[in-house]
């Protein structure tokens, strides 16, 4: 099967994807920019269809649309309208510049995704926090947009669990850690950094909120109502449940078969109880290939089962 992930460069670890160049840290962006398979520029031409006729076949401009394809092997991306706002794969690695020279953010991972309709890069922040038990949790900022339409240009907080490569999107209460900036707007860096001041707070109370987690026990019928509140239905009774493969194998890694699901943050605990519906998504979900896996893992379904979990584990915590 044909990899979403057109291409990939990374630092450090081996992906849990397993997919994508390595590099040694510290590179520069250009090096990124050729390594990740960025090196390319979004080019728009206008949108034409074709009539047959008397005369034979002829070419007919839609005034309305423009078409969206990559410089470098000129592949088709999409179709939108002339209100599109395009966002290029250098400037997603260039939002980092400053960040990295003067700000303490490390670059990790950057790619493409979906043969150029979506791109992100990935950057840890510095920021990271060790709960009970060795369980250290590390801030990282996404960046991602696309060319189709299906994702609005999204700088977010993320958080990393070391011991297992969980992905967590910030949330405290209405607090996302997110701003995202529509195609029918012009991508402002500046102003997005500006704005993601907020969310650097929001990473300091989110970091409060998981340790208040990681010290909320969970009686055994508690888990289970979670459980079918993230991924089941809680109006339909226990045994009947439509999701119940799901349902055990969360329940599996809860119980003991979670990476880092002995450690006595997780064990037994309301942070535990996230971190295997997490673990779930990012790894064991079924998926068509690893690279839809992380499709959906940061900006799909897995990405909404996951918020629900942190949702629920706090309402619990409460």
């Amino acid at each position: 099967m044909a990899h979403e992930i057109e291409s990939m460069a990374y630092t450090h670890a081996t992906p849990w994807h397993g997919l994508g160049n390595p590099l040694t840290p510290k590179q520069p962006l250009e090096t990124w920019l050729a390594q990740a398979g960025m090196n390319w520029r979004i080019e728009e031409t206008e949108a034409l269809y074709s009539v047959s006729g008397g005369q034979g076949l002829h070419l007919k401009h839609y005034p309305d649309a423009k078409v969206l394809f990559r410089s470098d092997t000129h592949a088709p991306l999409s179709v939108v309208s002339h209100r599109y706002k395009v966002v290029q794969p250098a400037e997603v690695l260039e939002f980092y510049r400053d960040l990295v020279s003067a700000g303490g953010f490390e670059l990790e991972t950057a790619g493409v995704l979906k043969q150029g309709k979506k791109l992100w890069a990935l950057a840890r922040t510095g920021q990271d926090t060790l709960l009970k038990g060795g369980d250290r949790v590390a801030a990282y900022l996404l960046l991602a947009t696309s060319c189709d339409g299906t994702l609005a240009t999204t700088a977010q907080f993320t958080s990393v669990r070391v011991v297992c490569n969980n992905t967590l999107q910030l949330a405290v209460g209405d607090t996302t850690g997110a701003i995202k900036v529509p195609h029918s707007t012009t991508f402002d860096p500046v102003a997005v950094k500006r704005a993601l001041g907020l969310g650097l707070s929001a990473w300091d109370r989110f970091m409060d909120s998981i340790k208040v987690l990681s010290e909320r026990k969970v009686h055994k019928f508690e888990a289970m109502n979670f459980l079918v509140d993230v991924l089941g239905d809680p109006a339909v009774p226990l045994n009947e449940q439509p999701n119940q493969k799901a349902l055990q194998s969360v329940q599996g890694l809860y119980e003991g078969s979670g990476l880092g699901s002995e450690l006595s943050s997780a064990s037994g605990t309301a942070w535990g109880l996230v971190n295997a519906v997490t673990e779930y998504v990012d790894h064991h979900r079924r998926a068509r290939s690893q690279d839809s896996r992380l499709d959906s893992a940061w900006f799909g379904q897995g990405a909404a089962i996951k918020a629900r979990a942190l949702a629920a584990a706090m309402k619990l915590a409460a």
